[in-house]
């Protein structure tokens, strides 16, 4: 493929499919789709060239386009992307992907037909502060890894039990499938592969049939464990990501707005132990991680690269996920495609 910038459509024009647009250069987006005619045309206004439509099959239709976004309630994300990939388009498919990993894995089979890329919108692997912990990471200066401890959560709003991630049919489940996969594939992307899932997940405080905290324990086949907690009902907005090597510590804080300033702590460890050599860095910055990740979607479309996170990291996720629902009581969703 040449060098010329990418040409996308984007499907699903509310808050996500806005800062996805903004992140795109001039002339890039050439559809915009929802089947909210106005929302559409909204969108499509703030981008020069730009055709507002509520069909998406007119955009998989127009051989000018690269790739689609798919930014929608979690029921139609995988439906979507399997008609791009069907149609042998790219795609940048928003977390978690999905209702259920059987849905992903039906599109991993039509995009391998057809070689589509799809990578999976886990957009906090490019935040600044997880992409500092990631440099000191390969760095090798934690030495080996024995665990991480990752916090991720938020206070709901007045009736946000009866919004659309309150009904597992829209959503799949709660908190879990929400924020949830965000720590997962964190989690996943410096340890690796868990063999052993443990964890449970409840519903302590809102009026609805999926959880709202999620307590997840996991384990590399080496012994490396995440424990991972995930919560609506965290009344202060919360982030924090640990890193524990035999070496040195890296703390995560903070993703900018309500859950604070970001910032990465390097704790390294000295010879005598005690009070550790501790560098911090501040990130009081606007949020680059939609560009940053669309710049790596485009990088794996143009050097033919498997995207990672992809179908396969997505895949996993889910199948965490949904262990976790039935050893919990939970209705895993079974929609296929």
């Amino acid at each position: 493929m040449s060098d010329a910038p990418l040409r996308y459509a984007i499907v699903g024009c509310g808050l996500i499919g806005r800062k996805r647009a903004a992140a795109l250069a001039p002339g890039q987006l050439r559809y915009a789709c929802d089947l909210d005619a106005t929302r559409a045309a909204a969108l499509a206004a703030t981008a020069p060239g730009c055709v507002a439509t509520t069909e998406f099959a007119a955009a998989l239709a127009d051989p000018a386009v690269d790739a689609c976004i798919v930014a929608t309630l979690n029921g139609s994300l995988a439906p979507l992307a399997l008609a791009a990939v069907r149609a042998g388009k790219h795609v940048l498919v928003e977390k978690p992907g999905a209702l259920n990993a059987a849905q992903l894995r039906t599109v991993a089979a039509a995009a391998g037909e057809t070689s589509a890329k799809v990578r999976l919108g886990y957009n906090h692997r490019f935040h600044p502060a997880l992409q500092k912990a990631r440099e000191i990471f390969e760095s090798g200066a934690l030495g080996p890894m024995m665990f991480l401890r990752g916090r991720y959560g938020h206070g709901g709003r007045k009736g946000y039990d009866r919004e659309w991630r309150a009904d597992p049919k829209l959503s799949g489940g709660g908190e879990l499938i929400d924020q949830g996969v965000h720590l997962i594939d964190l989690a996943s992307w410096f340890l690796g592969e868990f063999a052993t899932i443990d964890g449970h997940a409840a519903t302590y405080f809102w009026d609805m049939p999926v959880d709202d905290n999620a307590f997840l324990s996991l384990r590399t086949a080496a012994g490396q464990t995440a424990w991972l907690h995930v919560s609506c009902t965290e009344w202060k907005n919360l982030f924090s990501l640990e890193l524990y090597g035999r070496d040195a510590k890296i703390a995560i804080d903070g993703l900018g707005g309500s859950y604070g300033v970001e910032r990465c702590t390097f704790y390294k460890m000295l010879p005598q132990m005690g009070p550790p050599e501790t560098i911090v860095w501040d990130y009081p910055v606007a949020d680059s991680s939609w560009a940053l990740e669309l710049a790596a979607f485009a990088d794996d479309i143009r050097q033919n690269r498997e995207p990672n996170p992809g179908l396969r990291e997505g895949i996993r996720a889910l199948e965490i996920v949904e262990k976790i629902y039935r050893a919990s009581g939970y209705t895993v969703n079974s929609s296929s495609l």
